[in-house]
């Protein structure tokens, strides 16, 4: 297997398709479409992405709730935004990444920003995603949908929206459950502990990472959402935007981690203000204010330790903003001028419970009480000139951390950030692009303020100066894309998991790499969707006192390809492949081990009853493989097995799902 999958991949490259829609691809951005008509599976964002998109990896946490890479950056380094609100988990351990808290089902389209080329929104670095979910319509349309799958996965959403020209509402909300899942070899969740399940949970001594006997088949989450939105007329070319979404995941297990999601609730509200037509050359203001905030308590609640007394790490965070953007047309320019201020609370405080008197004991701070403010200011300007394009962005940022604990420092950073896209339409099928930027983030208060320091970390803010470019081809009868893209980090922000105090460090580092797509239109049936992604990550230099060069989360060569047929109107039949070669450029030093190459298939028949019923089967993994893509970097709190050696949690085996949407 490990000679065959790199032969295919050379062979086929990747699917970019079945899961979600391409509708738009650009220099500096991929547009995807139709993700809550074709995310069947769950709800979970990541694992829709990630099997979409090529620059896009998933990290796998659990059986929901996982985090992605955009070219092998994570955390801070890459933004995510909803509808305008930039959205931060609460966990330092990742599990409520910020794709967590929206789900897939709600979502009507996403932009996914492959370099250092969001001036618009805070923290964009290395790349980020602009989510934007479903808009309230003024026509009455409803949708309900109906799911199930192998290890108890039940789901049940219904969405409703309608109005008139003054009001138009949206309402939508879903409730879905899993049992664990099992791996190719059988093992549970609570059954997997070492780097394949091959060895049995009495192996492992620490009472934390053991779950308790009547907890080892407990379910592995339970979610519900809710979102609402009412759009609202209050004079010619201007609207009132309102909009809430509100997540309630309960009992997550994450088996890899000494704990468990106790809860993860989010918040996230927004109300915005929008002008068009202002004058000839004032086309658009828009004035948005959100808040969005995540309360996550994790626990040994449901491990053996747990029996008498169970440890609690509860952490909160909020994110409140305001931004103005405006748009001014003059002559053949394209202007946007706006103004962005934030600021994000985030806390942590660790407490032991007994479990027969419910008396609280040894309450301390896990993370220092911070905030983070920032203040900004960006513009674009776009241009065309005969056959070229061009796209010139710039934003400059002032931002502060401070911490309530007195005996750390607080941090000033000041940032500039800036951009050149341009494109040359060689003819109507042909065009050749080329991207050029620079961007900062600054380090966060996990980073800045470790637990049982007795002062900040010296941490300098993150540059990433970046080029991008490429070659598109589009006909009738395939479209082709080349991208490629040099990454250079000066101050890079990582994890040295030999140091003993005083773990985050900066670095200098570089990540390069590319990517291949195509969909090519073998009959007016018939659809082959491929595509390819790969990426190396140095470090300038070995840590101190470590000899691996290589850069964490760099997943190896990877891809898929995929056949529909569409057998009937709005009926299709898709089967597709994934393929990963061996993941052997690893950085050892700081926790991460060699990954098998692995290889699946998957297929899925959508079939239209009529206008108003789809019923969708479909099968992952139909040979029930086993498989980890995500690797084990120190930056994660995981179980240890042996020595250095940290436990691999492995990906579903064979998955059986049914869906039944009735739409009117």
């Amino acid at each position: 297997m490990n000679k065959i999958i790199p032969l295919s991949l050379i062979a086929v490259a990747s699917l970019y398709a079945n899961e979600v829609t391409l509708s738009q691809i650009s220099v500096e951005s991929t547009t995807i479409t139709e993700v809550s008509q074709n995310a069947k599976i769950s709800a979970d964002l990541a694992q829709a992405l990630s099997t979409s998109v090529p620059s896009i990896d998933m990290s796998r946490r659990s059986g929901i709730a996982n985090d992605i890479f955009i070219r092998g950056q994570k955390r801070d380094n890459i933004s995510i935004e909803v509808d305008g609100t930039k959205i931060c988990g609460a966990c330092p351990n990742r599990m409520d990444p910020p794709v967590s808290h929206i789900l897939a089902n709600q979502i009507d389209e996403i932009e996914v920003i492959e370099g250092p080329y969001d001036v618009e929104t805070f923290g964009t670095m290395s790349g980020g995603l602009k989510i934007t979910t479903k808009k309230p319509t003024k026509d009455l349309h409803g949708e309900l949908n109906f799911g199930a799958g192998s290890w108890d996965y039940r789901k049940l959403g219904v969405t409703a929206s309608g109005g008139n020209d003054l009001v138009r509402v949206l309402v939508s909300a879903s409730q879905e459950s899993s049992g664990q899942y099992r791996d190719g070899d059988g093992n549970t969740l609570s059954q997997q502990r070492s780097e394949y399940g091959f060895t049995p949970p009495a192996t492992l001594t620490n009472p934390n990472n053991l779950y308790a006997p009547q907890y080892e088949d407990m379910n592995a989450y339970t979610k519900k959402s809710v979102m609402a939105k009412a759009y609202v007329t209050t004079a010619d070319d201007q609207e009132l935007r309102l909009g809430y979404t509100g997540n309630r995941s309960d009992d997550v297990l994450y088996a890899n981690t000494p704990m468990d999601a106790i809860y993860n609730y989010s918040n996230i509200y927004s109300v915005e203000y929008d002008i068009k037509n202002i004058s000839e050359i004032y086309s658009n203001t828009n004035l948005q204010y959100y808040f969005s905030d995540v309360d996550h308590p994790m626990g040994t609640n449901y491990r053996v330790a747990g029996a008498t007394n169970y440890k609690t790490n509860q952490l909160q965070t909020s994110m409140e903003g305001l931004k103005l953007k405006n748009d001014f047309e003059l002559g053949s320019y394209k202007l946007l001028v706006g103004l962005d201020g934030s600021k994000r609370t985030w806390q942590g405080e660790s407490f032991t419970t007994n479990v027969a008197s419910g008396t609280i004991s040894g309450i301390a701070d896990s993370l220092t009480p911070t905030l983070t403010t920032n203040t900004a200011i960006f513009s674009k300007l776009k241009k065309s000139f005969g056959d070229f394009d061009f796209e010139l962005g710039g934003r400059y940022d002032m931002s502060k951390v401070n911490p309530e604990n007195a005996a750390f420092d607080s941090s000033n950073y000041y940032g500039i950030n800036a951009n050149l896209l341009t494109t040359y339409n060689i003819d109507k099928s042909n065009t050749i692009f080329l991207g050029v930027g620079q961007a900062y983030r600054i380090p966060d208060a996990r980073e800045l303020y470790i637990l049982g320091t007795t002062k900040s970390q010296d941490l300098d803010q993150t540059r990433n100066r970046e080029i991008d470019f490429g070659y598109e081809h589009n006909n009738d009868m395939m479209q082709f894309k080349i991208k490629g893209f040099y990454s250079q980090l000066s101050d890079y922000i990582y994890y040295n998991a030999k140091a003993t105090t005083q773990n985050f460090t900066n670095i200098d580092a570089t990540i390069y790499g590319g990517e291949i797509s195509a969909s090519l239109y073998a009959t007016d049936d018939v659809t082959v969707d491929m595509g390819l992604s790969y990426k190396r990550g140095e470090k300038d230099e070995a840590l101190v006192g470590q000899t691996d060069t290589d850069l964490a989360d760099i997943a190896p060569l990877r891809g898929n390809i995929g056949m529909s047929y569409e057998y009937m109107n709005n009926s299709v039949a898709t089967l597709e492949t994934q393929l990963s070669e061996k993941w052997k450029d690893y950085d050892a030093d700081n926790g991460e081990q060699e990954l098998a190459a692995w290889g699946i298939i998957n297929t899925k028949i959508k079939h239209a009853l009529n206008k108003n019923f789809d019923f969708t089967f479909g099968i992952n993994n139909i040979f029930d493989s086993t498989y980890a893509q995500s690797n084990t970097y120190a930056d994660l709190t995981l179980i240890g097995i042996t020595g250095s050696d940290k436990m691999l949690l492995n990906d579903p085996g064979r998955y059986v799902y049914t869906n039944l949407d009735f739409k009117f």
